[in-house]
């Protein structure tokens, strides 16, 4: 979505609200697609005192897999936007902070899916606990244990005979 901003850029005060959906679901990630929803853009640009603001957020819901069980999920996600709008730059040093206008539109579209990605976890979990598939059987740990043998650390396998020599009684 194109967003001409020329009725408030010489208008102290002035605002230009926004609400759209944005079609993602083609994007790919780490081989899937987790944005099968429409994501929803809302916020508004204002000016003040002279500086162009735009605040809002981009909101959708992800459909995941767990990166240590594998399990599907879904989890909402909301990321803010907030930046300054610029028709031109001053100094090159604050053009990490601020949007450069097109003229006097801004591309809201390309805005939106940068913040929106960029607001994407690197790790997606089902849970904060969630334990994993064992790496010798693959059952899942979070069902309950596995009926593997726990093995001992190489460098540590020393020790271990101690432990068990000393359970049985032996010096």
């Amino acid at each position: 979505m194109k967003l001409d901003l020329r009725d408030i850029i010489q208008v102290p005060g002035g605002r230009i609200p926004f609400d759209f959906s944005l079609d993602l679901s083609q994007l790919e990630l780490n081989g899937a697609r987790p944005v099968a929803e429409p994501v929803r853009v809302t916020g508004a640009v204002r000016n003040m005192a002279g500086a162009l603001v735009l605040e809002g957020t981009v909101s959708s819901r992800l459909h995941l897999s767990c990166d240590r069980c594998g399990k599907p999920f879904s989890r909402d996600l909301s990321v803010p936007l907030d930046t300054l709008l610029a028709t031109e730059l001053e100094n090159e040093e604050s053009e990490d902070d601020i949007v450069l206008l097109d003229g006097t539109e801004l591309d809201l579209d390309d805005l939106a899916q940068t913040e929106f990605v960029l607001g994407m976890d690197t790790k997606n979990l089902c849970s904060e606990d969630c334990k994993g598939l064992c790496p010798r059987c693959g059952a899942d740990l979070n069902l309950g244990p596995c009926g593997c043998k726990r093995e001992t650390d190489p460098r540590l396998a020393v020790l271990a005979q101690l432990l068990e020599n000393d359970d049985r009684g032996e010096k």
